[in-house]
């Protein structure tokens, strides 16, 4: 599949099947044509019409529209439309974390195709050798990509955290690893994509960090949802990336961005410049 065809991989989607989902004129989702249809059992709040789903009647208090959604979202997982409820918050916006309109659990996000945001947290270690990146394996137990490789640290981010706090947070519960030491993780760039899946659309924001580590850190998993890690060379990781289907698919987008900055990807490669501008998709 190659660097690029994992970008391509990340944005499938085609705008004609969805609607967007508005709040007050504002673009807040877009739902499958399938999903919107579902809406119609609550016409005293949702519009569907052919060109879009208009959430009217919304409480004018954001609490209040996260109550209805939460409501609607709990009837959507009884009928099996969602899966589950992951118990995380995330922000509905049509832009930044900043501007939430209200919340909703982040398991629905794709259900009415809500931006949702994430952070991934490179881990690497300079050696005599060159530089080798630390890699997890998730547990065979994961609800998605069961067994596949992924970062020393990657999540979702909870509306009610902020970066630093959700990146402490997380790389407590994933990688055993003390405040101090995730304090120094540096904030280096952010990878956007949109992608059609059998969720819903996810048009996704992933935060990216690197962390340049010491050769006797060990990573140890707190929470189970890794395997084990494992220390790999970066030029494995480059053809592990370019030639397989082993990482989580969104994994890839942070990894090339990594190769991109490190130098491992250099402007020889044939299709570079369209690599680094295919790294931050415009999202709907």
């Amino acid at each position: 599949m190659g660097f690029l065809g994992k970008i391509r991989a990340c944005n499938t989607w085609n705008p004609l099947d969805f609607l967007p989902f508005t709040l007050n004129g504002e673009r807040i989702g877009n739902l499958h044509r399938g999903a919107a249809a579902q809406l119609r059992r609550w016409p005293q709040w949702f519009a569907v019409t052919t060109d879009a789903v208009h959430w009217i009647n919304a409480p004018a208090c954001a609490a209040e529209r996260t109550a209805t959604l939460a409501e609607v979202v709990d009837q959507l997982v009884a009928n099996g439309l969602i899966t589950h409820c992951h118990g995380e918050l995330y922000p509905v916006t049509a832009s930044t974390r900043a501007q939430s309109r209200c919340l909703i659990d982040r398991a629905a996000a794709p259900f009415f195709g809500m931006r949702a945001f994430g952070q991934h947290l490179n881990g690497f270690v300079r050696t005599a050798h060159g530089i080798e990146m630390w890699i997890g394996q998730r547990s065979a137990t994961r609800r998605h990509y069961p067994g596949y490789l992924d970062h020393l640290v990657a999540g979702g981010l909870p509306a009610e955290l902020s970066l630093a706090e959700n990146l402490r947070k997380e790389c407590a519960e994933e990688a055993g690893m003390a405040a101090v030491l995730a304090n120094q993780a540096i904030a280096v760039s952010a990878v956007s994509y949109c992608q059609d899946s059998a969720r819903g659309l996810k048009p996704d924001v992933m935060y990216c960090y690197d962390l340049e580590l010491q050769e006797d850190f060990v990573p140890r998993c707190t929470d189970g949802e890794v395997e084990n890690f494992r220390r790999i060379p970066v030029r494995d990781v480059l053809e592990l990336v370019c030639d397989s289907d082993a990482f989580k698919l969104n994994c890839n987008l942070v990894l090339i961005d990594f190769l991109i900055r490190h130098g491992f990807i250099t402007p020889e490669e044939q299709d570079y410049l369209e690599l680094v501008h295919g790294l931050r998709a415009k999202l709907p």
